[in-house]
């Protein structure tokens, strides 16, 4: 891995980053439904992450419980030495502003606003990637909401709406409004979830921004992250699916294990990873039938083609027990 850009000066001074500059920081995205911060600690404790992000915190409308209860407790960081970044979505600059400081008195230190979720609507107010449509009132939501953040700002982006030349287009804007890094997802808004990640995107966008900028989208092997930034000059890489089914991906990436393991190995590191991740589901969620239905959710990203049939029968399993001796058969 190559040392990343080093950061460069805004109005207000340095810019301010959750990881350290000269680095180039492999993070965890943030991923609806599973970076709880029940495994988030997880990998915290197996492969220390740069960065870790929640998933996307909804902001309501002001005076409605801006953010739940369930959502606030995931704000609080786990481990000082890894920084967490809060994600928010919202459709409203107050809204997202107010949203910010709750969270910012709770304790976090870095926010994130999702400019990426194809499903962006809350209410009939455009959010998340539909605000790329939308360059006056992303100007305004953001220029309303920078100067009230002590930490680190970033936004997690699409490769524009429609086309790539919405998200060129919109630079400029965020530069000048005081983003400190921006995370690139080399999809558009459109495509949703189809397609490859076009990271002929992210390279134009390094090129043209001074701003400090993380890979994101189809990183699922060592090979996959060291190409990607060779081709793009990233100053570092967001891993999401490729991380769910292998969160050794992060020490491969590092050089510190094998960027491929052998079927025994690779036996041996699911086996510990889904048992530990069960025992912790078990006591985050509420009921066995609620953990096995999170567990799942983990088994649906792991590509194995050689352990295709154990991972569909364990994904069959009606009952903890049954799933920990199926798994056992890894081994």
């Amino acid at each position: 891995m190559h040392e990343g850009r080093a950061g460069t000066v805004h109005q207000e001074g340095l810019r301010v980053l959750p990881w350290k500059q000269g680095t180039q920081p492999l993070m965890l995205a943030p991923m609806q439904g599973l970076t709880n911060r029940g495994l988030r600690n997880l990998f915290i404790d197996l492969v220390r992450p740069d960065v870790v992000f929640t998933e996307y915190l909804q902001v309501k409308a002001v005076g409605r419980n801006l953010v739940s209860q369930n959502d606030q407790v995931e704000v609080a960081e786990a481990n000082p030495s890894v920084p967490l970044v809060v994600q928010l979505i919202g459709a409203e600059a107050e809204s997202l502003l107010a949203a910010a400081e709750l969270v910012q008195e709770l304790g976090a230190k870095h926010l994130n606003i999702n400019l990426g979720c194809p499903y962006g609507r809350m209410g009939k107010k455009a959010a998340g990637g539909a605000l790329l449509k939308d360059p006056k009132g992303l100007a305004t939501l953001l220029e309303t909401v920078r100067p009230r953040i002590w930490g680190s700002f970033s936004l997690k982006v699409r490769a524009g709406f429609n086309h790539p030349s919405e998200l060129f287009s919109l630079l400029n804007l965020f530069e000048n409004c005081g983003i400190d890094f921006l995370v690139v997802h080399s999809r558009t808004v459109a495509q949703r979830y189809s397609g490859m990640a076009d990271h002929h995107i992210t390279a134009e966008v390094v090129r043209r921004t001074s701003l400090p900028v993380i890979a994101n989208g189809d990183i699922f092997s060592a090979a996959d992250g060291w190409r990607v930034l060779d081709d793009t000059q990233a100053d570092g890489l967001m891993l999401g699916r490729g991380a769910i089914g292998d969160p050794l991906l992060f020490k491969r990436l590092r050089g510190s294990h094998p960027a491929e393991s052998s079927l025994t190995e690779r036996r041996s590191e699911l086996h510990g990873y889904l048992r530990e991740l069960i025992s912790i589901y078990q006591t985050l969620f509420c009921g066995e039938q609620q953990a096995l239905s999170k567990i799942k959710e983990i088994l649906a990203f792991i590509h194995d083609p050689e352990l295709s049939r154990e991972i569909r029968q364990l994904q069959k399993t009606k009952s903890i027990s049954r799933f920990l001796k199926r798994l056992e058969s890894f081994l």
